[in-house]
């Protein structure tokens, strides 16, 4: 057996050494390799891995993915570890705690999982945590922690991120068309994607089994420019607009194309953020989220009903004359 224990990396060389550092230190019953996938960073990361590749320990092994975007690179990182029977997918800003290997084979090996997910505990190190930061939002800079005990995952409401998962290959070679969606891509360290949550979704819904596994954990550290309202509220916007580009159904009644309940749910959300913000409410940053969702998805949906419009005006002017001449 081999497990492929991987990270896709941009822009982050100076983090590099003490990543491969802990990923060699673990024990696991599986003889692993590391995978790191370097998505067309501009800084030394090149030739940090390279020198990587010398020191001793597991073997490291690395590839650079052309496509820029964090899909590009994740599926990447799935054709490369095809042939092995386990991939586990960390972050570069992650390090992984003692046990996350052995945690994660024995739930693929032992328990049957074909996905296992774990902790991702968001490490303030060096950092002051704002006092607006509250428990609430922190699953928004990837922190996962359902609980003590492992337990099945048959719900949305117990997701598990890439920022610590595993994945049973054999799943993958039989589903093909089981990849990273591009439609949720995120390009560089700016904020938005959903593409693991997509990710997690499909799995639950092509009827795999997946174990949460307390003892896989994984250190987040948190960049100072995360440290914002902006980010939290950015990454809320990217996500509606999203949802409503691809997830929502076609709704017949619509004003300057969109339907009305949308507006009133923004109205809604926004007054509300806005009266808890006046009054110093707690949980004021997530009700402006929510607020920053409802608009995206209301730019979203009536983006992909002016898309839509257009294209039906193509498709008329085409059937009018197929040759294309004038």
């Amino acid at each position: 057996m081999l497990l492929t224990f991987a990270f896709c990396t941009y822009n982050r060389a100076e983090r590099l050494d003490r990543l491969v550092a802990a990923m060699r230190a673990q024990t696991c019953p599986v003889p692993f390799e590391i995978l790191a996938v370097n998505n067309n960073s501009s800084d030394h990361t090149a030739q940090e891995l390279a020198r990587l590749t010398t020191l001793p320990g597991a073997p490291l092994r690395w590839v650079t993915e052309p496509v820029q975007g964090i899909v590009a690179a994740r599926n990447r990182c799935i054709a490369e570890a095809l042939d092995s029977d386990i991939l586990v997918f960390i972050d570069d800003d992650e390090l992984p705690e003692p046990g996350l290997l052995a945690a994660a084979a024995d739930a693929i090996c032992n328990e049957g999982a074909h996905c296992a997910g774990g902790r991702v505990v968001v490490d303030f190190a060096g950092l002051v945590r704002p006092r607006w930061l509250e428990d609430d939002v922190l699953g928004f800079l990837a922190a996962v922690d359902h609980g003590a005990q492992p337990l099945w995952v048959d719900s949305e409401e117990t997701p598990v991120w890439t920022a610590n998962v595993a994945y049973d290959m054999a799943w993958f070679r039989a589903r093909p068309e089981l990849r990273f969606d591009k439609r949720y891509d995120r390009v560089g360290k700016g904020a938005g994607g959903g593409e693991d949550f997509m990710m997690f979704r499909a799995l639950l819904n092509s009827g795999a089994r997946i174990r949460y596994r307390p003892d896989m954990v994984v250190l987040h550290s948190v960049e100072p420019w995360r440290l914002r309202r902006g980010y939290f509220l950015t990454t809320h916007y990217r996500a509606g607009y999203r949802r409503g580009q691809y997830e929502m159904p076609e709704f017949a009644r619509t004003i300057f194309g969109v339907p009305p309940f949308m507006v009133v749910q923004l109205l809604r959300q926004a007054a509300r953020a806005s009266y808890m913000y006046a009054l110093g409410k707690p949980g004021a940053l997530r009700q402006a989220m929510n607020a920053s969702f409802a608009w995206g998805v209301l730019r979203g949906y009536r983006e992909r009903a002016r898309g839509a419009g257009c294209e039906s005006a193509r498709d008329v002017a085409a059937k009018q004359n197929p040759t294309g001449h004038p």
